[in-house]
């Protein structure tokens, strides 16, 4: 039996005005952001997917369901040193992460190394340890017209204890 995990996640949120866009942990200026009860970073909530997934803890909506007020407007950093400390409870450390946001604006080029920090920080990891990129979806689908977001993410764990 390997000691190694791996694990995907996905998530999505709609666009909508009057909220801040927040990816890795970074607020991007820009006209819209996410729609969610914590802040909808939907990046980072693919991540925590992805490595929960991989250490068998469920997923993010039965770790930190939004019917829980005390999660309204929470940072998801916050909650990815949780998912963190719950991996290192369960004896796994994180080889690395790749995640990808789906969107067809704002550029994110400018902030993709301070998201990949942000993340890496958070789960107590070098920054090398994490890659985050981006794609349009060429003006198709939900993330293409504007609407929304998406992002998937792709984890190793290893087994240490």
């Amino acid at each position: 039996m390997t000691g190694l995990r791996i694990g995907h996640g996905y998530d999505v949120h709609r666009l909508t005005e009057g909220r801040r866009l927040v990816l890795g942990g970074v607020e991007i200026p820009w006209e819209k952001g996410l729609l969610g009860h914590s802040d909808a970073d939907v990046l980072t909530h693919a991540v925590m997917d992805a490595l929960s997934g991989a250490a068998r803890l469920g997923d993010i909506g039965k770790l930190f369901p939004d019917t829980d007020p005390a999660y309204q407007d929470i940072s998801s950093l916050k909650l990815l040193r949780e998912v963190g400390r719950l991996l290192g409870k369960k004896g796994f450390a994180v080889v690395n992460v790749d995640a990808v946001l789906l969107a067809q604006a704002p550029k994110i080029a400018p902030y993709k190394a301070r998201m990949a920090e942000n993340l890496a920080a958070a789960l107590g990891v070098e920054a090398e340890q994490v890659n985050v990129k981006a794609t349009t979806e060429e003006g198709l689908g939900f993330t293409g017209d504007g609407s929304g977001m998406a992002a998937h993410a792709v984890v190793l764990l290893e087994k240490i204890l």
